[in-house]
């Protein structure tokens, strides 16, 4: 049977935002779970149907090839959205642990049964990081180091937060890190679950805590941390480094560090996107006689031909000459161009033989603009404020 459209399955655009579709198929969850329609085969289907919809408009990557190319663009992506493979409940509760919260349907949405619980662990916090980079390092990628102050795994105990090492299944949840609580509805009586408040989700309790860090297992310490930064960086673009965060509390999950990107002014050149902009100024004679000219670029100077009676705001442009894309963001691939921007200068005070040689010039026709010239000129103006 043909698959529907998986925005028709959620209820929901194309142009949903994450927060809507994660909204819309938690509403469809809790409507057609098995929970809530025993022995209902066509209600465990659209649950599943859900489950596959909301595996591909959640990723980024598998949305935008739906988008693209429908279903036949999704053969070999892998989960659910990928060829059409087969679910059963416990792969959808493992997948989506951010819906069902790690313990199954009810620990969700309030009601008995699912997928039974699990143990959760401390996380620790993230930290943030401020890196500015020049427009050469931008150019090539470069690698950053700090040193980095945050909370380590404990020594003395390894992160454990126990002096012998021992630990003790918590007793009011029996070391499942959640409690069960029954409550009347108007459904009728259902359970809930929640975090066990006595251990804290993670199932057991320490009695003999270390004497260096009391049992947290951790410590304040510092690491040298590594960043490296990929060519093409934008301005304001954050890069996550995973695991590198403070550690978490008795051997638990470390967070991350999130890198903020800072692209410092160049003396010279004007960043756009991966092209870079320069400014030219030429004076009179090589803009009326021709020559050549000298230009920045990120890799040393660059020489330009001036063709003769070179025009103000004429646009030249040195292909491959700027900046590299970072792959994902939107600007395309392989380098931008180095567009030059010409101006011609005049000196606002002249000498006496140059005063001579301009009076002489005045009276020449061909120093006069033409029609042409005069609409050409017309012409750039309306562009400009067009």
């Amino acid at each position: 049977m043909e698959k529907r459209d998986y925005y028709e399955v959620l209820g929901v655009s194309k142009t949903a935002s994450d927060a809507e579709i994660k909204n819309a198929y938690k509403k469809m969850a809790i409507k057609y779970h098995p929970d809530r329609n025993p022995g209902d085969k066509e209600a465990e289907e659209k649950f599943k149907e859900a489950a596959e919809a909301y595996d591909v408009l959640r990723d980024p990557e598998k949305r935008q090839r739906y988008d693209q190319f429908g279903h036949a663009g999704l053969n070999g992506a892998g989960g659910f959205g990928g060829g059409g493979a087969s679910m059963n409940m416990e792969d959808i509760f493992s997948m989506f642990g951010d819906i069902f919260g790690g313990h199954g349907f009810g620990s969700a949405f309030g009601f008995g049964g699912g997928g039974g619980g699990r143990q959760q662990k401390f996380q620790g916090a993230d930290l943030r990081l401020r890196v500015r980079v020049t427009l050469n390092e931008v150019l090539t990628g470069t690698t950053k180091k700090f040193k980095v102050k945050k909370k380590v795994p404990c020594p003395h105990c390894n992160g454990s937060g126990s002096e012998d090492g021992k630990v003790d299944t918590c007793t009011q949840c029996k070391g499942t890190g959640y409690v069960v609580r029954s409550v009347s509805t108007m459904l009728g009586r259902m359970q809930t679950q929640s975090t066990c408040p006595s251990c804290g989700g993670v199932g057991h309790v320490i009695k003999n805590k270390c004497h260096e860090c009391g049992g947290e297992g951790v410590v304040n310490g510092e690491e040298v941390i590594e960043v490296k930064i990929p060519a093409g960086v934008m301005d304001g673009m954050v890069l996550n480094l995973e695991g590198k965060g403070h550690a978490g509390k008795q051997n638990g999950i470390p967070g991350d560090i999130q890198v903020f990107i800072e692209v410092e002014p160049h003396p010279e050149l004007t960043r756009d996107n991966n092209n870079l902009i320069y400014n030219l100024l030429l004076d009179v004679p090589t803009a009326v006689l021709g020559g050549t000219a000298e230009v920045p670029t990120l890799e040393g100077k660059a020489r330009i031909k001036i063709e003769p009676g070179t025009q103000p705001g004429k646009v030249m442009r040195l292909r491959g000459k700027g900046l590299p894309s970072v792959q994902g963001y939107g600007y395309g691939y392989g380098n931008g161009d180095l567009i030059v921007n010409i101006g011609v200068y005049i000196p606002e005070n002249v000498n006496k033989d140059e005063k001579e040689a301009f009076e002489k010039m005045r009276t020449s026709n061909n120093m006069q603009p033409g029609k042409k010239e005069k609409e050409n000129f017309f012409n750039r103006f309306k562009k400009i404020f067009d």
